[in-house]
């Protein structure tokens, strides 16, 4: 079963769900890309169906359907009016602090402020004497700028058809889709989901999500009576870890389990994947390495509710633009979390999880709410690298002098990202130039610090996430590797230093374990 959670008909991650943010992507990417589209809904759909274009900002809606963009247009304008005002305020703020802040007292901003943020924003300088506005993120939550009649969920069933982009396209009403219009945090998503590992029935749930009798016959056909369960999903001895696909890995012991990013994919049925399936059915932990779109995935982390012992994320710099709080976001999600800072331990029966630094891979931007995760169980450590960069290669260095030698490094290589305006654009309240933009990529470790880690960590093995390969989540990655792409022969290069390094390594795809 999909499960695709919307919020204005868009799909739903971190920027368009966290309240301040929310606005801005609203206002400055999702508005402008509904009235573009309907000035012109063929090109739309011939950008959004053309392989060079993939993964850019176009509406893959068929010029049939051009009246339901337009109502959903107008309906964002007349209901998310307060929303739209607020970004624009945002943008007032910022230009005042840029213009009105010249070192010497900032009490006279205040009164000059925008009245959407009034309340909402503090100023203050650094030690170089550079202003900034910051913004208080609880605040926006219980505030009016925090509404959950946005938030809705769509099921239906796996096809094989690749869905549209999720950062571009909405997602409108079809026969084949069940709508609910719950927010994410409701109790019935919750019975829904535990359904998959603790059985009810199809009557109990209709009541839980308070369907109508149409409703209730659709959600039937998504059900199945069958337990589809791996019988292995736990272990009774001994340590392994798991592959999950893109930056997953589950690392249990009878007594612990662990999940990293979870993105897990949605056909059950698939062959060669570790599936939903397989998961364990308690979680004692979930880490998260950062917010984006791929790593701290809704669709997946929803169904996970009630399953869950603690969700582990980064802590941000509270109130920064591009910085939303994590721990504010999966509560508001209805999971238990907690937040955590560099070097940071939980410990746990028979090992410990440690938040390590994570560098680069978001484009020179400040975000903290990053981590990378050194995980000791079964007497071996894992470290969790995600899409970190090897930068500055001592930082690792100085992780070995405090953990020791790592046995086992996951590490992502998607060493020629996007630009900062791909994900950004909308967060930016001073335009930059394209160069400027394409110099600050999203981009993870290439060969060369990639194997700066390695080195420095002591890592026996060393293994690379695909990245985007897999067929099944070009949704939300929209990867067009072929077998000369940049970032593919960096992962040759890494795999032939580790060979003549004495380091076993590999290139991951598909599903893998390891067992000790």
């Amino acid at each position: 079963m999909i499960i695709e959670p919307l919020v204005d008909r868009f799909y739903a991650w971190l920027y368009t769900v966290s309240p301040i943010q929310a606005a801005m992507n609203l206002a400055f990417l999702q508005v402008p890309l509904l009235e573009s589209y309907l000035q012109s809904p063929a090109v739309h759909v011939a950008a959004s169906t053309n392989p060079e274009l993939r993964g850019g900002y176009f509406v893959g809606v068929e010029e049939a359907r051009r009246d339901e963009i337009r109502a959903l247009l107008d309906t964002i304008k007349r209901d998310r009016a307060e929303m739209l005002r607020f970004a624009a305020a945002v943008g007032e703020c910022e230009d005042a602090v840029r213009q009105g802040a010249t070192g010497f007292d900032l009490t006279p901003l205040y009164p000059a402020l925008p009245r959407e943020a009034a309340g909402l924003v503090e100023i203050a300088y650094d030690t170089s004497n550079q202003a900034s506005a910051r913004f208080l993120e609880p605040l926006a939550y219980s505030s009016s700028l925090y509404t959950e009649d946005r938030q809705s969920v769509q099921l239906s069933l796996e096809t094989g058809i690749e869905r549209p982009f999720i950062l571009s396209t909405p997602r409108l009403d079809s026969p084949d889709v069940l709508e609910l219009q719950l927010p994410f945090r409701h109790p019935g998503l919750q019975e829904l989901f535990l359904a998959r590992v603790r059985p009810t029935t199809a009557d109990r749930l209709s009541e839980a999500l308070n369907l109508d009798e149409g409703q209730a016959a659709r959600l039937a056909g998504l059900l199945t009576g069958e337990c589809g369960l791996a019988p292995d999903r736990h272990i009774e001895s001994g340590a392994r870890v798991r592959y999950f696909g893109h930056a997953c890995l589950v690392l249990q012991t009878p007594q612990v389990s662990i999940l990293t990013d979870p993105f897990i994919s949605a056909d059950s049925s698939a062959a060669g994947r570790y599936t939903l399936d397989d998961l364990p059915d308690h979680l004692d932990f979930v880490l998260i390495t950062h917010g984006h779109q791929d790593h701290i995935v809704l669709e997946t982390l929803l169904q996970l509710r009630g399953r869950v012992g603690t969700v582990v994320v980064p802590r941000s710099s509270r109130g920064n633009l591009a910085d939303p709080s994590l721990k504010l976001y999966v509560e508001h999600l209805g999971l238990p979390v907690i937040d955590v800072d560099d070097f940071d331990e939980i410990r746990f029966e028979g090992g410990r999880i440690v938040a390590t630094p994570f560098l680069g891979e978001h484009a020179d931007l400040d975000i903290r709410a990053k981590s990378t995760y050194w995980v000791e169980l079964g007497g071996r450590s894992v470290f969790v690298g995600a899409d970190s960069s090897g930068v500055e290669p001592l930082l690792y260095r100085h992780v070995r002098n405090h953990l020791g030698t790592v046995d086992m490094a996951f590490l992502g290589m998607e060493c020629d990202g996007a630009p900062l305006t791909w994900l950004y654009q909308a967060l930016l309240t001073k335009p930059v130039t394209k160069r400027m933009s394409d110099s600050r990529k999203l981009s993870g470790s290439n060969a060369a610090q990639a194997a700066e880690i390695v080195t420095e960590l002591g890592a026996a093995e060393a293994y690379i996430y695909a990245m985007g390969e897999e067929s099944w989540l070009g949704h939300v990655m929209a990867t067009s590797y072929t077998e000369s792409s940049y970032q593919l022969k960096q992962v040759e290069v890494f795999l032939s230093w580790c060979a003549d390094n004495g380091v076993k390594a590999g290139h991951l795809l598909g599903q893998q374990e390891w067992r000790w």
